[in-house]
């Protein structure tokens, strides 16, 4: 079954909103897991603006599921990384302003830089992942790199599943195939939620795991959190 990783960088936001220490950004993460969350994604950004450096080292002994971090390798982030050895790194091509991931890498133009930084981490013995779109070049280019899996961006999916799911889901199909053929795992996230999570699972039903952070806190709001992973759990039968 593909495992739901719950992001909860949106936890950190509110916290930071105020100062102090509510909501819990670790107990939060505890309960997740308690509540049947497969993992915990977390996403460390230079200015922490959200989850911070000390979240991160607070996190990694007291989780009991899979720990995931991402972020863009700058070296104060694959120190980070080096110290906390999460189960698994996912490298974003996000700049240090950026409000959120918007595209997948150039795994092309990027390769030498990407390779040294993977060879890094898997010397490690930390699983990684690169986010990627869904072009074939890309992912290809990643497998060559040395990553694990890559992270299918799915903002281009959410986007046009409204319109026509038939033709969102379509070219995500078709990098998960190119995917699996080159051996490596497959993960998906970016703007899945409720609406548009299962149909997505019923195409690609060999996904290793979809991160989820933003559409899940809100539904959490309306839901309750316990609900809210479960509804989305369920998505994933």
């Amino acid at each position: 079954m593909t495992r739901l990783s719950v992001n909860i960088n949106k936890v950190a936001t509110l916290r930071n909103a105020r100062g102090g220490d509510m909501p819990d950004v670790v107990k939060v993460a505890l309960d997740c897991e308690n509540y049947g969350a497969d993992g915990i994604t977390v996403h460390p950004r230079p200015d922490e603006r959200h989850i911070r450096q000390n979240d991160v080292y607070d996190l990694r002994p007291l989780l009991r599921t899979e720990f995931n971090i991402e972020g863009y390798p700058a070296p104060e982030f694959i120190d980070l990384v080096l110290k906390v050895k999460p189960h698994q790194v996912t490298l974003v091509p996000d700049s240090p302003t950026q409000l959120t991931s918007n595209a997948g890498w150039d795994t092309k133009t990027h390769f030498d830089f990407l390779s040294e930084v993977l060879d890094e981490f898997n010397d490690a013995g930390i699983r990684t992942s690169v986010f990627v779109s869904t072009d074939a070049d890309m992912i290809e280019h990643a497998a060559k790199a040395g990553a694990d899996r890559v992270e299918l961006y799915t903002e281009p999916y959410a986007t046009v599943y409204p319109k026509d799911r038939e033709a969102a889901v379509a070219p995500f199909v078709e990098a998960a195939k190119v995917t699996r053929s080159l051996g490596l795992g497959l993960n998906a996230g970016h703007d899945l939620s409720l609406v548009n999570l299962n149909y997505f699972y019923q195409n690609i039903p060999w996904l290793d795991e979809v991160s989820i952070g933003h559409a899940l806190i809100c539904d959490a709001l309306y839901l309750g959190l316990e609900r809210t992973i479960q509804e989305y759990k369920n998505c994933l039968r």
